[in-house]
């Protein structure tokens, strides 16, 4: 990641410096990454999958892989061609999982294995501790730019500590859905904060 393509347009240069102030564990430069793409990311997966929740936890899902992987990125071509490459082919391998199938995501096989990790016991595990002891503005900022309906169950988990039978209760949604929902912005969380604490 050290030599600069000077192929690369503004945009992507400034991206570029963007990612390397990330892989050294930067928050603001994850969060700035997450802003400046989050939008077109989204639509183009709504463009796919033509369904606005589904759409939602893809594009954690990819935020999230590309963030775990970003030391991989190398500027031969734009943070954006490699980001939206992560998102189409998990888009893509969403779609053939789900190919067939028509009941809600909470019911889903995978997502009761989901469920099954989230809540193994009563205790927090280390993903959880990590991010309960991380309540800093720089975690609030990440926060902040994540969709509406993914911001307030991470608020209510995670700032409010509440459990996710109160959270079911207050969204007025099914423990499964806040269960899978939650799992897709934790994982994103988590490997920002991570690789932040790797640094130190």
């Amino acid at each position: 990641m050290e030599l600069l393509n000077t192929q690369l347009s503004t945009k992507g240069q400034y991206d570029y410096a963007l990612v390397k102030k990330a892989a050294g564990g930067d928050q603001k430069a994850y969060a700035e990454l997450l802003g400046r793409y989050r939008d077109a990311i989204y639509f183009m997966l709504l463009k796919m999958v033509n369904n606005s929740d589904d759409a939602d936890d893809l594009t954690i899902e990819a935020f999230g892989k590309a963030f775990k992987n970003i030391n991989q990125y190398t500027p031969n071509y734009a943070f954006s061609t490699w980001l939206f490459k992560i998102a189409t082919n998990n888009c893509i391998d969403f779609i053939r999982k789900k190919r067939g199938i028509h009941i809600p995501i909470e019911h889903t096989t995978e997502d009761s294995e989901i469920s099954t990790i989230i809540i193994h016991s009563d205790h927090p595990d280390p993903e959880e501790t990590l991010i309960n002891g991380q309540k800093s503005d720089l975690l609030r900022e990440i926060v902040n730019k994540l969709k509406p309906r993914y911001r307030k169950l991470v608020e209510l988990r995670y700032f409010s500590e509440l459990s996710y039978e109160e959270i079911s209760e207050e969204l007025n949604l099914p423990i499964g859905t806040v269960k899978a929902q939650l799992f897709r912005a934790r994982e994103l969380l988590f490997n920002i904060l991570k690789l932040k604490n790797e640094q130190i």
